[in-house]
């Protein structure tokens, strides 16, 4: 199981948000690219980079903090947040990412999506699954939708999608552990799926947990930056 270490973005500075609430906002560095070679030093090689202001605007922000990364560590970035437009794809792209993260707009733009499948291939994308009771969320979680998960993931692997993260979003930011029941039940139906584990990692054990239930990797962020995981001990694990 890959550890997958996360950066959100707020003007530029590295933060956390609490369950998605923009007011629930912790800062913990004003410079992500130290974060991002501290996480190559200890190790690790993927990073899951959040651009929050595009999420809220609807277009891509952060790229210029995406482009810094990307052009002096080695890690394989994931990037998400504001992706709308084709415009905004190939900025993601252009600027270093190596997959593109993609979530409401699999739910709302199906067709756009679907076209971008076939057109940049199922490998470039990273799909995202923010899940409320089972049921997928979008908006930054403010809208629940009626569609259940595993018919969106269902639509998606018909349509070559590999690789799938998805946040609990009662967990998100809480630190009270991750959503594994729901893991293990995604995994019973869609054997073969790569698993992203997201939200609610607070501790090795739950990494253990993940681990064991099957998943391909795990993004971890607040527990990281409260110093209740150190790199020391991701290093080993």
């Amino acid at each position: 199981m890959q550890i997958i270490p996360a950066i959100d973005i707020i003007e530029g500075k590295c933060v956390r948000l609490t369950q998605g609430n923009y007011s629930q906002k912790s800062v913990y560095y004003d410079h992500p690219l130290e974060v991002a070679l501290r996480f190559e030093d200890y190790g690790l090689k993927r990073l899951h980079l959040v651009d929050l202001d595009g999420a809220k605007a609807g277009a891509v922000k952060n790229w210029k903090v995406l482009e810094k990364i990307a052009g002096k560590t080695r890690l394989v970035i994931d990037f998400g947040g504001g992706i709308k437009t084709e415009k905004d794809l190939q900025i993601v792209y252009d600027s270093g990412a190596a997959l593109a993260t993609i979530g409401s707009l699999a739910v709302k733009e199906e067709a756009v999506f679907s076209d971008w499948l076939v057109r940049y291939t199922p490998e470039r994308f990273l799909l995202g699954a923010d899940v409320k009771q089972e049921k997928i969320a979008v908006s930054g979680w403010l809208e629940t939708t009626d569609i259940w998960i595993y018919d969106f993931i269902e639509k998606y692997r018909e349509k070559g999608v590999k690789q799938l993260f998805c946040t609990d979003v009662a967990k998100d930011g809480l630190l009270q552990g991750p959503a594994v029941s729901l893991y293990k039940s995604i995994l019973s139906k869609f054997p073969g799926l790569e698993l992203i584990a997201s939200g609610g990692v607070s501790s090795l054990s739950d990494l253990d947990e993940l681990r064991e239930a099957g998943c391909t990797g795990a993004i971890v962020g607040k527990a990281i930056y409260e110093n209740k995981i150190s790199l020391d001990e991701l290093k080993a694990f």
